[in-house]
């Protein structure tokens, strides 16, 4: 008899440990990089561009413009800047790093799209 009561007792807590488990699987996937991201997803990291280059890559300073440079050129840069090779960076070797392949060249297409 005692090990039912064991059981019984045990029984809630087993319930939350699978509740709060159930979820793991489905977090761990969408951690997974994809193929494609989102648009909107690629919205909001290029507003982080915004800060330094103005809203939609439209700049008013001394920083260059990246709305509606060419795809390619953009992802070159992008990739310079990443690997530390780019002659000319300030910050940008520093926060290209931050940035996997697949969201440099969805950044590029996405400024590229933008149009002058």
């Amino acid at each position: 008899m005692r090990s039912k009561s064991l059981l019984t007792s045990a029984r809630p807590v087993l319930w939350l440990a699978l509740a709060m488990a159930a979820p793991l699987p489905a977090l761990a996937s969408s951690a997974t990089p994809t193929t494609t991201l989102r648009a909107q997803d690629v919205a909001v990291l290029a507003a982080s561009c915004a800060n330094c280059h103005g809203p939609d890559g439209r700049s008013t300073g001394g920083i260059p413009t990246l709305r509606g440079l060419p795809e390619a050129h953009l992802l070159q840069r992008l990739q310079a800047f990443k690997a530390g090779t780019a002659k000319d960076a300030t910050v940008m070797t520093r926060l290209a790093k931050g940035y996997d392949d697949e969201q440099l060249k969805a950044l590029a297409q996405w400024f590229s799209k933008k149009g002058r």
